[in-house]
């Protein structure tokens, strides 16, 4: 959102939507700024509060609890990867293996130096931060692939929602995983998963009929 109540298509939200997404957007740039100092562990709902200048109350009363707050940051993270994804495709137009590798090290880059995924990574270990991108990490997947299934069909790509949906809910599964494990050194992990994902993508285009890399797009 590019101002408070106006998204970047230029339509109006209604207020109450906007004075919301403003607040947690307020609270959870309040809770990165904690974490660049201390980690998770340190980090109470007060102390979020208190940096994000709102009451406790009004924090549990939109995150519900330290859980709710982690999970609602840890969405941040699936959009962060959706929009390098995005932009990737926009910047590669019919080249589907550079979209990929071009996204994926972004997102991977960004990941590294986000201060929840290197407070998960450092330290004690954190089991309730490892849930959110394993055994609970359904919000997320489901957020990012939905966004992501977008994406594919209203780019270039011009994939149905079906085609999409397979390739998005592959691509954000893939992703997640190397978080708690990031990619080694000795691997090329975005390279790997454009080498296996750019088939499908290419696949769909060929049967759509788009031309490469000229930008121009038949459909």
């Amino acid at each position: 959102m590019s101002v408070a109540g106006r998204p970047r298509t230029g339509a109006r939200i209604p207020y109450q939507e906007a004075a919301r997404e403003l607040l947690r957007n307020t609270v959870l740039d309040g809770m990165r700024e904690l974490l660049t100092e201390r980690d998770w562990s340190k980090v109470t709902l007060g102390d979020v509060a208190t940096r994000a200048g709102v009451s406790r109350q009004t924090l549990y009363n939109e995150f519900g609890s330290r859980a709710g707050l982690s999970q609602a940051y840890a969405l941040r993270l699936a959009d962060d990867l959706v929009d390098h994804v995005r932009e990737a495709l926009d910047a590669n137009v019919g080249d589907a293996r550079a979209a990929i590798r071009v996204g994926m090290t972004g997102f991977f880059l960004s990941a590294a130096g986000d201060p929840l995924v290197r407070s998960l990574l450092s330290g004690e270990m954190k089991p309730d931060l490892l849930r959110l991108i394993t055994l609970d990490a359904a919000p997320l997947l489901e957020h990012a692939t939905t966004r992501l299934t977008t994406v594919f069909t209203h780019s270039w790509v011009d994939a149905s929602v079906a085609e999409a949906d397979v390739l998005a809910h592959a691509l954000v599964r893939i992703a997640l995983s190397y978080i708690p494990n990031p990619p080694v050194p000795q691997r090329d992990a975005a390279a790997e998963m454009a080498a296996l994902l750019s088939p499908y993508v290419e696949a769909i285009v060929q049967v759509r009929g788009v031309r490469a890399p000229t930008g121009d797009v038949e459909h």
